[in-house]
């Protein structure tokens, strides 16, 4: 059995993807994935491991299958889900299958964050989620009818409040606390 020490990371990428010569790059929600990288280069106790640096990588122009499987692997290997949802987040056949497969088959607690969100009371006030998480969540329909199967902590864009989440032990596969939405409270 593998040890499943890493946080795969899932988010939107437009396909095909951009003709320039960044690819995936130039996608948006993929910046937000490459700032985890950075903070964890520029700062050693920021807990993130990248489960996409466990596998090889795939060209942008692999057929499905061959991305599929290494979707498959990276999530084999991973102890957590952490989902960019934004407002360019769309139901892609990729990160349907991140999703479904993460959640559905493998058990992994899901770490959202919410890129355009950056204070506590914008993702949960006056005792429910806003209106803005709920239609953010409508735009992956896969992860709004799936996410009560596991623990999912629903985090705006902060640097401290994603360590933290990265650290808690109730979002990892081995050690996760009871399937249910979760949130940090405003202060």
């Amino acid at each position: 059995m593998a040890y499943r020490n890493a946080n795969y990371s899932a988010f939107y990428v437009e396909t095909p993807f951009s003709t320039s010569n960044l690819g995936a790059n130039a996608s948006k929600d993929f910046c937000y994935y490459n700032q985890l990288r950075m903070w964890k280069a520029a700062d050693s106790t920021f807990s993130f491991i990248d489960a996409h640096d466990r596998t090889y990588n795939v060209r942008d122009d692999s057929a499905w299958e061959t991305l599929k499987q290494r979707l498959h692997d990276r999530l084999d290997l991973s102890k957590n889900i952490i989902l960019f949802l934004s407002g360019i987040t769309r139901n892609s056949d990729a990160l349907r299958e991140e999703i479904d497969y993460g959640i559905n088959i493998k058990g992994l607690p899901v770490i959202v964050i919410y890129p355009e969100l950056k204070k506590k009371n914008e993702i949960f006030n006056n005792n429910s989620f806003t209106y803005t998480v709920f239609r953010l969540w409508d735009n992956l329909p896969i992860f709004r009818d799936s996410m009560n199967s596991v623990p999912t902590l629903h985090v705006p864009y902060d640097y401290q409040l994603i360590k933290q989440s990265l650290d808690d032990q109730d979002l990892m596969v081995q050690t996760k606390t009871v399937a249910d939405k979760y949130f940090y409270r405003a202060d």
